[in-house]
């Protein structure tokens, strides 16, 4: 697959000339396969002092991947096996490592599962001079030795993203540079402001004007507008006039500064290697794979400043109780992180030990839909006593687009991605255990395959409540009247998949488990208490959503918008 890529992808935000790198010699290119998996080099280049904590043109469309069948005559998209909710962005921040935009894309291939559509770096250079490089693929298609090679310096920040198809993605792809009176910023922006249209009305009618269709875009102005000194007040005077989801960070020609939003819905961890390089990621697996000890998460309502003299703390602002967001240990994050202070792998795997205590059935095999359904399903063949095969895998080579050939295929896309294993499934009670069902079109297409495999009974476990409502704080959800669980009883959604019973874990169990930290958990999606109400008619329901490209004003955004 074709990354397309483009460096200097900045924003003008006044009249005055930034500071900003322009090299244009780096063409698009295609990879037969992902390039080598770059490693640091043997000899850092380590601090002379450790950093220590002072407190605790025209846009190429997107290529399409094609196929040398002589039968593949027609294209057909992906979409019915990937209906899950899709979690917006990853970020990552890095400050006093001479090898800064080699660990930031090492980083960002640790949090490809956060966004696989576009990934983008910043860097500064010995002679301050903010350098960036963005590209609509995966991190391995969008970098390459050569790219690496053109963004010195020791500190970074980097970005992947999911966004929908559009000729003009690539403009929205983060990180995103601006030039203001001061100078230069970086920022890249995991999650989704609810006031981003009263917003950029506003801005709009005092005279600013918008390069891009993310919201974004609206920090940077208000930052730039900002009489605050110095620079992270500027930071905070933007923030406080934020509503919703932002776990963020920012990069100046000598300073990284982390955000996160009072609520502190979506994650964002700080951690520190050997040679005293400060690291933010948004989840802990991050940190692992450049040898990064994790130190704590930047907290809810948070300013952390990073620069010469060490890591400076500051209250963006008095914050309510915290809301983080349910699903990142549900589905989003991976197992082996560490995210709002709990382990992912523990929390799956004692979800699928409530669904085998609570909703227990006789059966012979347990299996799951892969990947995000093997640690529940781990759960609960443990504690039903009943042996984990794998009676389902998982492809991992099939794109979002393929081809199809003329004579159709039933249930082609699920078929492309998941294979049954009818040694495992035939003439067995088969227990699956899946994470979620959205529109419950994948899940029932699922049970025809594992019925079509040979299974005597198939029983569905689901290792997280209904999902009742859409999302406004960075997650792509569909708009409630699409979800199945806002239109249809268990019973009812069971009878539609055609499985023999169906089970969910009840939110009052899963309150239970967390206990005295169930209050700071957002339930939203299960149900429809928002903690941080739309101030508008309409409000995006994805961090960047808004259809790439789209040019006009604000009143004719309506793609990504629900009412």
């Amino acid at each position: 697959m074709a990354a397309t890529s483009s460096i200097s992808s900045s924003l003008s935000l006044n009249a005055k000339p930034s500071k900003l790198s322009n090299n244009n010699n780096n063409k698009p290119h295609r990879f037969l396969r992902p390039p080598p998996f770059l490693k640091p080099s043997s000899s850092f280049s380590p601090l002379p002092t450790s950093l220590s904590s002072s407190s605790s043109s025209s846009s190429p469309s997107l290529p399409l991947r094609v196929s040398s069948n002589p039968l593949a005559l027609l294209a057909a998209d992906n979409d019915d096996y990937d209906e899950k909710p899709r979690e917006e962005c990853g970020v990552v921040g890095i400050y006093g490592d001479s090898e800064a935009s080699r660990l930031c894309y090492l980083a960002l291939h640790a949090l490809q599962h956060r966004g696989q559509e576009g990934a983008g770096i910043v860097t500064v250079s010995k002679d301050k001079v903010l350098q960036t490089i963005t590209g609509v693929g995966l991190v391995s298609e969008v970098f390459s030795e050569s790219k690496l090679g053109q963004l010195p310096g020791d500190i970074a920040i980097g970005h992947v993203r999911y966004s929908t198809a559009g000729s003009s993605m690539l403009k929205n792809v983060q990180p995103f540079v601006a030039g203001y009176r001061f100078g230069s910023v970086g920022v890249a922006h995991n999650g989704n402001l609810v006031n981003y249209t009263k917003l950029r009305a506003d801005l709009e009618e005092n005279g600013s004007i918008f390069n891009t269709s993310s919201d974004t875009e609206v920090v940077l102005h208000l930052i730039a507008i900002s009489k605050a000194r110095p620079f992270f007040m500027r930071i905070v005077d933007a923030c406080e006039k934020l509503q919703g989801a932002y776990s963020m960070v920012f990069v100046t020609e000598d300073k990284l500064v982390a955000v996160r939003d009072p609520h502190g819905f979506r994650p964002l961890v700080m951690g520190r290697r050997s040679n005293g390089a400060v690291v933010f990621a948004s989840e802990t697996c991050a940190l692992d794979l450049i040898e990064a000890t994790y130190e704590r998460e930047v907290y809810p309502g948070e300013v952390l400043v990073v620069d010469k003299d060490g890591v400076k703390c500051q209250c963006l602002m008095p914050h309510p109780e915290p809301k983080q967001c349910i699903f990142e240990h549900i589905y989003f994050s991976l197992p082996n992180s560490i995210v709002f202070g709990r382990s992912v792998y523990e929390s799956r795997h004692v979800f699928g030990e409530i669904l085998a205590t609570e909703s227990p059935v006789d059966c012979d095999v347990v299996i799951a839909v892969p990947d995000s359904g093997v640690v529940a399903a781990l759960g609960y063949a443990a504690k039903a006593g009943v042996a984990f095969q794998q009676g389902l895998i998982r492809s991992h080579y099939v794109g979002r687009t393929f081809i199809e050939p003329s004579q159709k295929i039933r249930d082609f896309g699920v078929k492309l991605k998941l294979s049954p294993v009818r040694g495992v499934l035939e003439g067995k009670r088969v227990v699956v255990v899946d994470d979620s069902i959205v529109r419950g079109t994948t899940s029932s297409k699922i049970v025809r395959l594992l019925r079509e495999a040979g299974a005597k009974e198939v029983h569905m476990r689901i290792a997280s409540p209904p999902i009742t409502a859409s999302c406004y704080y960075g997650v792509d959800t569909p708009s409630s009247n699409e979800l199945i669980s806002n239109r249809m009883s268990v019973d009812e959604i069971r009878d539609y998949i055609g499985c023999d019973s169906l089970a969910f874990l009840s939110l009052e169990t899963l309150q239970k488990h967390l206990g005295e930290d169930s209050r700071s958990f957002c339930y939203a999606c299960f149900t429809g208490d928002y903690p941080v109400k739309p101030t508008e008619d309409k409000v995006k329901r994805g961090g960047d959503f808004i259809d790439d490209g789209l040019v006009g004003g604000i009143n004719n955004i309506e793609g990504g918008w629900v009412r």
